[in-house]
């Protein structure tokens, strides 16, 4: 007799929270090779809300099942696999699809195990915001102890894990936020300094710091925001951009590009992922790494509420307003 397992599902890009529903699918035999996958926890990104209204920069053939992280227990594994067991906790192999309760994976794109102790929705989270983090830090330019980072919005997601990631290898962050009531937020990440965006932003920055050269600012804006951090920057210091909040494209005088060296590149974890800059044993080795400062506690990012996959309506609503915190689904809660 078949056995039916939810699933959220997008059949056509729009807003987000009319695309998506939830269907029931037949859950899949274990094939030699495969393993089968129940998904404890996974998040909503901005990048997936993006995604269901079709603004993304890869997007799937539809109908497709939302979700690109998570983490989960196996229960069943196929003929011929050996690098996992079952009851081991995973993280789910990057672009699965994890908005549903159960995944059939290849077992070989499985390289990253979780202990059994912790807390799963904290785990579910490290593929891509941590990683992204560590990108921004490590693969732009190169940094030393002491030295001084500029970022917008530092509420985010991404914007915690960088200023832990900071905390943790000896840098100094400015973190610029929108709007008053995230002092609390930045302290708790490790912040150095939280200030709200605004027109004389770099006077304020420079103050704060004591003139201080800041060779990096990370960008999640766009828009006039990128002039603001660059206008904060060293001579040839660099904006690296991941986002586009504003909607709008990143602004930046020529004069900042001709007589500062002022220098804009962006950065995407997804051709990370597909080996753009990176090899398979580099990727692994950044996992493992960003595994230990989550599993111990250095990095963990807020989680404001939540959801079964009944409610991903109002799951997906709540991701696209103004909040504090994640928005995670737990599939099988």
């Amino acid at each position: 007799m078949a056995q039916y397992k939810k699933a959220v599902q997008f059949s056509r890009t729009g807003e987000p929270s009319e695309v998506v529903e939830v269907i029931d699918m037949e859950t899949s035999s274990v094939k030699p090779g495969m393993a089968l996958i129940d998904i404890e926890a996974a998040a909503i990104n901005p990048s997936h809300l993006l995604t269901l209204s079709g603004g993304y920069g890869v997007q799937p053939d539809l109908p497709a099942i939302p979700g690109a992280e998570g983490i989960g227990i196996v229960k069943e594994i196929g003929k011929g696999v050996s690098n996992v067991k079952v009851g081991e906790r995973v993280m789910i192999p990057p672009y699965t699809g994890t908005w549903r309760q159960q995944a059939v994976v290849e077992a070989r794109n499985i390289f990253l195990k979780f202990p059994s102790e912790g807390n799963p929705i904290q785990m579910a989270m490290i593929m891509a915001n941590p990683p992204t983090a560590w990108l921004l830090l490590r693969s732009v330019i190169k940094l030393e102890v002491g030295d001084w980072i500029i970022q917008n919005a530092a509420n985010s997601a991404v914007g915690q894990y960088v200023m832990q990631l900071a905390n943790i290898y000896g840098l100094k962050t400015v973190n610029i936020v929108r709007r008053k009531g995230f002092d609390e937020l930045v302290t708790e990440a490790k912040g150095n300094i939280c200030l709200i965006d605004g027109p004389d932003l770099k006077e304020r920055v420079l103050e704060a710091i004591n003139g201080s050269p800041i060779k990096l600012g990370i960008d999640a804006v766009a828009g006039e925001a990128t002039q603001r951090l660059a206008d904060c920057l060293d001579e040839n210091g660099t904006i690296a951009n991941y986002g586009l909040l504003s909607g709008e494209p990143c602004s930046l005088s020529p004069n900042d590009i001709i007589f500062r060296n002022i220098n804009l590149t962006g950065v995407w974890l997804t051709m990370w992922l597909r080996g753009r800059g990176s090899t398979e044993e580099q990727r692994k080795s950044v996992y493992e790494e960003l595994r230990e400062y989550i599993t111990d506690g250095r990095m963990h990012a807020k989680v404001e509420a939540t959801y079964n996959l009944d409610q991903i309506k109002d799951a997906v609503k709540h991701a696209m307003k103004k909040r504090n915190g994640k928005i995670v689904l737990l599939p099988n809660g």
